[in-house]
């Protein structure tokens, strides 16, 4: 061989070692790299809380992760190649894995069935297990993925969930009685006030008729012993019988009148204090907002100007009751929020206004008026700008939803020239639907 022959035969060894090196780094490079995959899988199956179990066709285990062999008390390697139907604690989750694994057409989201695993102890651990089919790069399944988490933990967290929601609701009714009391404290002046007036008109009548009862007794009895005319004359004279008699209408008209007064107050504040959401029947918001004035008013200071003309019937169809809370809450708001201005005196406006659907019953007062940060909130349960101790929150949040459950609208807003407005929108109870 000549020289150029072997010069060709040296380069051709150094192309090929250069290639080997090449070759051997990049190896190095993706071993590097799959061992890399390797331990971010095996963190991803360590960190899992859920349990893993990758089966093949067979049933046997492939691929576990660090919380079934926890639950087990048993190690990947002790775990790799046995039977999954090992781990199962009774012949019910038997049968249902391998009804599982049996399936011949399986979805890719797989199903859920409810195993239970034989724990550390031997305790029967019960698990909601989601279970995916494995298939091969030819779309053949090769095995079964199973996904599980231990239904005791998420049963106790429902039944602590459950619990916390009924003692919310008890601690809501507490809140909305509370509330209730509250408004009927409001009503306490006023309703002693009203009563006193019409009791007292009756317990003065019938005193007065208990005295002229005494009276004519007398004079009957002189009749009945057959006394004179002359006699009976004087008597009639010193008892003031006819006084007694042209006295005795008015009286007995009075004490009528006293009576109904006070049978109104009384069916008023049963139409304040029912509880029945359900109940409806046909409302004059006039007479609701008479009410709530007279009541709210007794308790009000002197100086208050209010400012309420009633109209014509303002018929809508809802609760009596319900509708006199949302009033006098808003009424008892709007003296609230004028008392912080001391400067002028207080003074609060109610009107009812008429749309072609709805009327609009609407609140004004003229105290500072709400923030802009609190426009949005005043609704809210528990939110109150009062002081600790003079309001609950409660009183708004209720209001707006006797009015939301009426089918109505309640809004805040601010008025140009200072205070507060809040309106109620109700719709109108139409002729053909008037309430028999």
């Amino acid at each position: 061989m000549d020289d150029a022959a072997w010069v060709d035969v040296i380069q051709k060894m150094d192309e090929v070692y250069s290639q080997l090196v090449t070759d051997e780094i990049e190896l190095e490079k993706k071993n590097a790299e799959l061992e890399q995959s390797q331990q971010f899988i095996f963190s991803v199956l360590s960190a899992m809380s859920d349990v893993l179990v990758v089966c093949d066709a067979q049933g046997l285990i492939e691929e576990t992760n660090t919380a079934l062999c926890e639950l087990v008390g048993r190690t990947d390697q002790q775990l790799r190649g046995t039977s999954l139907y090992d781990l199962l604690a009774d012949d019910t989750s038997v049968a249902a894995a391998r009804g599982v694994m049996a399936n011949r057409s399986p979805t890719r989201r797989g199903e859920s069935i409810e195993l239970k695993l034989r724990g550390t102890d031997g305790e029967s651990v019960p698990v909601d297990a989601n279970c995916t089919p494995r298939f091969s790069v030819t779309r053949r399944r090769v095995g079964t993925v199973f996904v599980a988490r231990p239904t005791a933990e998420i049963r106790r967290a429902y039944q602590e969930l459950r619990a916390a929601h009924e003692a919310l609701k008890r601690t809501q009714q507490q809140l909305l009685h509370s509330e209730k009391m509250a408004s009927l404290g409001r009503l306490v002046a006023g309703v002693a006030h009203e009563l006193n007036n019409p009791i007292s008109f009756v317990l003065g009548n019938v005193h007065a008729l208990g005295r002229y009862s005494e009276r004519l007794r007398e004079y009957l009895h002189a009749v009945h012993e057959g006394q004179t005319p002359a006699q009976l004359q004087a008597l009639r004279i010193k008892l003031r019988v006819p006084h007694i008699l042209d006295d005795l209408p008015s009286l007995l008209e009075g004490t009528l009148e006293g009576a109904q007064r006070t049978a109104d107050i009384v069916n008023g504040l049963k139409r304040f204090s029912v509880v029945d959401a359900e109940t409806r029947q046909e409302v004059d918001l006039n007479q609701v907002v008479d009410r709530s004035v007279l009541w709210i008013s007794k308790g009000a200071p002197a100086h208050l100007k209010l400012c309420w003309q009633p109209g014509m019937p303002r018929l809508v169809k809802g609760n009596a009751g319900q509708l006199q809370q949302v009033v006098m809450n808003l009424l008892q708001n709007a003296l609230d929020a004028t008392a912080e201005r001391s400067t002028q005196d207080p003074e609060v406006r109610i009107s009812i206004e008429e749309s072609a659907t709805h009327f609009h019953l609407r609140v004004e007062d003229n105290g500072p008026g709400i923030s802009s940060g609190d426009l949005s909130r005043v609704f809210e349960p528990f939110f109150t700008t009062k002081p600790v101790g003079k309001g609950t929150g409660l009183g708004l949040s209720i209001s707006y939803g006797i009015v939301e459950q009426h089918a109505g609208v309640l809004r805040a807003n601010n008025l140009a020239e200072g205070g507060a407005q809040f309106e109620v929108v109700l719709q109108k109870l139409n002729k053909s639907s008037r309430i028999s």
